[in-house]
């Protein structure tokens, strides 16, 4: 027998082999073609989320155990004792923070900073607004109300232990968009040098569950802080409308937000150097626990202006602005016309474009005649005013 004869079996056999692995791998590549297409789907899924990263939430760090585990709470309500990632700052790490958890075994995976926190950014600080009485036009009766509710009791609160009752806690204004319930805000915070907290209403409705009351608790820790301060929220009606059975998640959310806002409203002294402005274009929409005596305790409203009202707010505008002898404001301000004080405003700004437009350094009556026109008409129409929203 010739050696050759051996290596030629040894061929014809690994050849078989190749034969049997071209075999299995042909029906490999045919259970995978005929696999259920639901089971396809759902791998292919798997490899996205993979592909994309495990989502996160949000919550409170309660207590530190050690260097790998902490307790921490949610905003469902219940705290769990969890792991502590090797790649978290233990250093940055302290009770009352906020931690990014795991989204399957809320393990701490991340410090949420001050500065990417949205309690911290809504906070809108302003130190003494430029706003005085003097910008105000008309509205004696509401300045002389909101002096008393506000005003007096930070820059003279013994009046009110001399006449032996306490000062209201907080007032609502309520009236049609444009009244000047903005302006008699901050003129207030001026007037008294408190620190002025703004703060829409939709801003308090955040993304995560729990952090609407969260920011409530927030803003009212802040006040406090900077006492004495003045707290207005503006455009109440976004999380304070009458409350009713609803299925939403997010309207559940809100709802909670403003049971928040009612226990901070209960919680705080009115002997406090803190203030609570509100104000609504809607009060009929709003709940009725929200704006009850011993919460809010003087309901203030802000009506359009009348003719009087707006001779002396179309005098406030005009005063800086260089008119020319044929101007007559009396033209201006029929009764009929329902302006507002935002209205005059836009028609002062937009007469003073039209007079540099035809590059004019005075501002005749038909550029007043022609902005009144304007912005009635936007107004009529429904459309963004644009420029004097």
């Amino acid at each position: 027998m010739f050696p050759t004869n051996k290596c030629r079996l040894k061929l014809l056999k690994l050849n078989r082999i190749n034969d049997f692995l071209l075999l299995e791998e042909e029906f490999v590549q045919n259970q995978e073609r005929l696999k259920p297409s639901k089971e396809r789907v759902t791998e292919e899924r798997y490899m996205v989320d993979s592909l994309r990263g495990t989502p996160m939430g949000v919550g409170t760090l309660e207590e530190i155990i050690d260097d790998d585990h902490a307790i921490v709470s949610t905003a469902m309500g219940p705290e769990y004792y969890v792991n502590i990632m090797s790649f978290v700052d233990k250093d940055e790490m302290e009770p009352g923070c906020s931690v990014f958890l795991h989204n399957k075994d809320y393990s701490v995976v991340g410090i949420l900073n001050d500065d990417s926190d949205p309690m911290v950014n809504v906070m809108k600080l302003e130190k003494a607004p430029q706003e005085t009485y003097a910008d105000v036009g008309g509205l004696e009766s509401q300045i002389q109300e909101i002096k008393e509710s506000v005003e007096l009791p930070l820059t003279n609160p013994e009046l009110y232990e001399e006449m032996g009752i306490k000062p209201p806690k907080g007032v609502i204004l309520y009236g049609p968009p444009g009244t000047g319930k903005t302006l008699l805000a901050k003129a207030v915070a001026n007037q008294t040098s408190a620190t002025f907290l703004r703060v829409v209403g939709s801003e308090l409705i955040q993304k995560y569950l729990g952090e609407g009351p969260k920011l409530v608790r927030e803003l009212f820790r802040v006040a406090q802080e900077n006492a004495p301060s003045i707290v207005f929220i503006d455009e109440i009606d976004a999380i304070g409308t009458k409350r009713y059975d609803s299925q939403s998640g997010g309207e559940r959310e809100i709802q909670r937000t403003m049971l928040e806002l009612l226990n901070q409203l209960d919680g705080f002294d009115t002997q406090t150097d803190v203030k609570v402005i509100m104000a609504t274009n809607r009060i009929d929409s709003l709940d009725p626990a929200l704006i009850r005596p011993g919460r809010i305790d003087r309901k203030i409203e802000f009506p359009l202006p009348d003719t009087k009202t707006k001779r002396r707010i179309f005098g406030i505008h005009t005063s800086k602005m260089s008119l020319s002898g044929d101007v007559s404001i009396e033209e201006l301000i029929p009764a009929k016309n329902n302006l507002s004080g935002a209205d005059i405003k836009a028609i002062c700004t937009e007469a003073g474009l039209l007079a540099l437009r035809d590059r004019r350094m005075q501002v005749t009556n038909a550029d007043f005649v022609s902005a009144k026109e304007k912005v009635l008409n936007t107004k009529t129409e429904g459309t963004p005013e644009g420029l004097y929203i």
